[in-house]
C-alpha cells in the first residue's frame, strides 16, 4: 500500500504528519478528492436533521390524551348541534354533549359537584351560569377580551357567546305595534284576557323574572306574575310552540326571545303572520341577555374547554350565531344580521348580567304564585 493510503487510514498524529510528504511526491490531488466527499457527506447529515424538525413542528399533535370532552349544553341541539359538530371535526376531539334544559343541568351540576364529569357548561342565559358560578374558574383573559364588559362575568367565570333579546311577539292579522303597550305592566289589563302565551320552565323567561326583581323588587315582580296568572295566560313549555301559536292565530302574542321569529321566517316566509315587538318603555321586558359558556373548576379536559370557548368566539363561531340562529354576535368584527334590530336601537334596562344569579328564589316565587308546579 502507498504511503499516501497508509497515513489516511492511520489517520491522527501519523496522517498530519505524512500530509507534506504527500504533497512532495506528487500526490496531494487523492488528499484534495478524498477531503471533499468527507464534507459533502456532513452537508447530507445536516440536511437530514433539518427535515426532522421541519416534520415536528408542523404535524398537528393528537386530541388531548384519551379524556372526552363533556358539555352541558342548556341550549338545545336544533340551535348549537351544528356548531358543535363543526367543532368536532376540525378539533378530532371526542365531544360529548348532554343536553336538557339550563334550570336542569344547573340544579344537576349543584348535585353532582366534584364529581360531575362535566368539562363545560353552555348556558341559555345567565341566570344558569350564575347560578352555578361557585363551580366555575376563572377564564383565560385572552378569551375573556374578545366580548365587551357587560357580557361576561365581572369576576372572569363565565363569558357570553351571544347575544339575545326579549321581546314580545305578536300576530299581525289582529294586532299592529299601536295596538300593544309600552311595557310589560300594560298586559295585566283585563283586555288582555286570554290572549297571550308565556313558558314558566323556560330559562330565558325565568331570567326574565330575575331581572324584574333585580329592577322592581319582589314586591312588585309578585303582583305582576299574580295579574298575568289572573289574566289567564296560556303555559307552553318553550318560546318555539308561543311562536307557533302566534303565527297560527291561536294566540294574540306571547313572552319569547327575539330569534325563534327569525327561525319561522326562514321557513315559512314573509307571510308567516307574526313579527317581534321590542317594547318600547323599556324595562325587564327589554331585557338583553346573553347565552354563555364556562368552564368547571373540576373539569377533566380543561385544554380541550378552552380550545372550544375560543372556537365559539373565532369568526367562523361566532358568524354562525349571526346567520344561521339570528342571535347578537359578541365578538367585534362581525355583524349582526341586517333583518335584526339594532341593539342599539333596543330600550334595555340598566340590568347587569351579574344581578340575574338567584335562578333559585325565582323558581321559588313562581312556585308560590302557581305557575311552576
Amino acid at each position: 500500500m502507498s504511503l499516501t493510503r497508509r497515513a489516511l487510514l492511520r489517520g491522527g498524529a501519523a496522517a498530519a504528519a505524512a500530509l507534506p510528504v504527500l504533497a512532495a511526491c506528487g500526490e496531494s490531488e487523492v488528499v484534495i478528492k478524498e477531503v471533499p466527499v468527507e464534507k459533502i457527506v456532513t452537508q447530507e447529515v445536516i440536511k437530514e436533521v433539518e427535515v426532522e424538525r421541519v416534520v415536528t413542528v408542523t404535524v398537528p399533535q393528537p386530541p388531548s390524551e384519551s379524556q372526552p370532552l363533556v358539555i352541558y349544553s342548556g341550549r338545545s341541539d336544533s340551535l348549537v348541534d351544528p356548531i358543535i359538530q363543526q367543532f368536532r371535526s376540525v378539533s378530532g376531539l371526542d365531544v360529548q354533549v348532554k343536553y336538557a334544559g339550563t334550570p336542569a343541568l344547573a340544579a344537576t351540576l349543584l348535585e353532582e359537584g366534584d364529581a360531575s364529569p362535566a368539562d363545560v357548561f353552555f348556558a341559555q342565559d345567565p341566570g344558569g351560569l350564575g347560578a352555578v358560578e361557585s363551580l366555575l374558574s376563572p377564564l383565560p383573559e385572552e378569551l375573556l377580551s374578545r366580548v365587551p364588559a357587560w357580557a361576561r362575568s365581572p369576576e372572569g367565570l363565565w363569558t357570553g357567546i351571544s347575544g339575545r333579546a326579549r321581546v314580545v311577539v305578536y300576530n299581525t292579522d289582529r294586532l299592529s305595534p299601536a295596538d300593544l303597550p309600552d311595557d310589560l305592566w300594560g298586559f295585566t289589563d283585563s283586555s288582555w284576557r286570554g290572549r297571550l302565551g308565556w313558558p314558566p320552565t323556560n330559562a330565558s323567561f325565568q331570567t326574565m323574572v330575575t331581572g324584574m326583581r333585580s329592577e322592581w323588587g319582589d314586591d312588585r315582580t309578585r303582583e305582576w306574575l299574580d295579574a298575568m296568572h289572573a289574566n289567564e295566560i296560556g303555559i307552553y313549555p318553550k318560546n318555539t310552540p308561543i311562536v307557533a301559536a302566534t303565527g297560527a292565530g291561536e294566540l294574540d302574542g306571547g313572552f319569547v326571545n327575539h330569534y325563534y321569529l327569525h327561525r319561522f321566517l326562514a321557513a315559512e316566509g314573509e307571510t308567516f303572520a307574526a313579527r317581534n315587538y321590542h317594547l318600547p318603555g323599556g324595562g325587564p321586558g327589554s331585557l338583553v341577555m346573553v347565552a354563555g359558556a364556562g368552564i368547571l373548576s373540576t373539569a377533566g379536559n380543561r385544554p380541550a374547554a378552552e380550545q372550544f370557548v375560543n372556537f365559539l368566539l373565532s369568526t367562523v363561531g361566532q358568524q354562525y350565531f349571526a346567520s344561521s340562529t339570528y342571535e347578537y354576535p359578541l365578538v367585534e368584527g362581525v355583524k349582526a344580521s341586517r333583518i335584526l334590530t339594532p341593539l342599539a336601537d333596543i330600550n334595555k334596562p340598566a340590568i347587569a348580567l351579574a344581578d340575574l344569579a338567584d335562578l333559585e328564589g325565582t323558581q321559588a316565587m313562581l312556585r308560590e304564585a302557581g305557575i311552576l308546579p
